[in-house]
């Protein structure tokens, strides 16, 4: 009998384009193995949601079906990105009395101050929660350092941030990705897919910024105490810098794309000078944005371990240089951590190297990979697809100590 192989799928639902990565967990392996990809230009998105169902899912079956000609495997549930301007995090705090005449703090406490805290939080009308991350806790006003649970007290506080996106937006998702033929088995938000590929341990606990540059998005999760504390997505992305360069330069769409990753050599029609300034210009508004959001929440060149770049749009030769200075914080393009060289050419691993040439691009697709393991390992059947309410079980054991 032939050995069940232990495959998982995530797919990257973007603006610019649908990305599906299919990996094998091998015990041997520190990470899973990549064994197929694909990629289809989107269809039927904007701004990262979905305005037309079937178009979306004319690009997820595209895609889905260039990574199971590379696998030879049949791609019939994936784990998926929830990403775009309606993804949105939120602060709250919670609380409740202990319940146990001794004072001791048990799970059922726990679960009550965070229920507590979901309650309170506002401006959610219309929006579902994803995730539900605790940052803190607080047992009779003091600081609990480390787990509440087994602690003795009164009253117990904790502080969450609650990772939500409109319903409308996830609903529309889930129904292209079945209508594509693929079973949705669990909804990841994309900025938490990427961190967990590309910024490690020592990095989200010293303090770091994720920025996810798409086309039409630029999502930025913050870390500290290797714990997300806060996220946010500004409707702007790598497109509009390409728009600048088409206008500017006079140039068409595709020509502008190619020069703006350096794929196409200047001439004597475009000055170096010009073109810099155009690039400029537009990153400017985007790391502006960015450092508004780190005053607002008190990080600003507060993270030590800086701003790590990814995504599609992380491509331009001197966005790193551009980032360290506006910012002045550490920077650093952000590279998925594969199980295998994501460069190999012609065999069964990945696709050809022109496939995957933009390795940042695909950091949420193999990030939901390497979260859909985890979450299986936990449990055979998702806590998603039983309940969208509930959350997968013990995602936020990945982000402590």
């Amino acid at each position: 009998m032939q050995k069940r192989r232990d495959i998982v799928t995530g797919i990257d639902i973007g603006t610019h384009s649908v990305r599906v990565v299919q990996a094998e967990w091998n015990r041997e392996e520190a990470l899973p193995k990549i064994v197929g990809t694909g990629i289809a230009e989107s269809r039927g998105l904007r701004h990262g949601y979905i305005i037309n169902t079937h178009d979306a899912a004319e690009s997820i079956r595209t895609a889905c079906a260039k990574s199971e000609k590379i696998s030879g495997i049949k791609i019939k549930r994936a784990f998926i990105s929830a990403g775009g301007i309606g993804l949105e995090g939120v602060t709250t705090v919670g609380s409740t009395m202990v319940a146990l005449a001794d004072g001791e703090v048990t799970d059922r406490d726990v679960k009550e101050a965070e229920k507590a805290g979901e309650s309170a939080a506002r401006d959610i009308q219309n929006r579902k929660v994803i995730h539900v991350i605790p940052i803190s806790y607080r047992l009779d006003g003091k600081e609990v350092l480390g787990r509440p649970q087994g602690m003795k007290g009164q009253k117990l506080e904790v502080k969450l941030l609650l990772i939500t996106a409109l319903a409308q937006h996830i609903n529309d998702t889930i129904l292209s990705v079945e209508t594509a033929g693929v079973e949705v088995e669990d909804i990841f938000a994309s900025p938490l897919a990427a961190a967990y590929v590309t910024a490690t341990r020592h990095q989200k606990t010293a303090g770091c910024v994720l920025a996810n540059i798409g086309a039409e998005t630029v999502s930025i999760v913050v870390f500290e105490n290797n714990i997300p504390i806060s996220l946010k997505v500004f409707p702007i992305g790598s497109t509009n810098i390409t728009n600048d360069i088409a206008l500017g330069l006079k140039v068409s769409l595709d020509e502008a794309e190619h020069i703006k990753l350096g794929e196409t050599a200047l001439d004597t029609r475009f000055p170096k000078k010009k073109l810099e300034d155009i690039i400029s210009s537009r990153l400017s508004d985007i790391f502006d944005l960015i450092e508004a959001h780190l005053k607002k929440i008190d990080r600003n060149e507060l993270l030590p371990a800086g701003v790590i770049i990814t995504g599609g749009g992380s491509g331009m030769s001197f966005i790193a240089d551009f980032a360290k200075t506006s910012l002045k914080l550490p920077s650093r393009i952000g590279y998925p951590a594969f199980g295998t060289d994501p460069n190999t050419a012609g065999g069964s691993d990945v696709a050809s190297k022109s496939e995957i040439r933009n390795i940042p691009a695909w950091t949420v697709a193999y990030g939901l990979c390497i979260l859909g393991f985890s979450s299986e390992k936990e449990e055979k059947t998702t806590a998603f697809m039983k309940g969208f309410g509930e959350k997968a079980k013990d995602f936020f054991e990945k982000f402590l100590p």
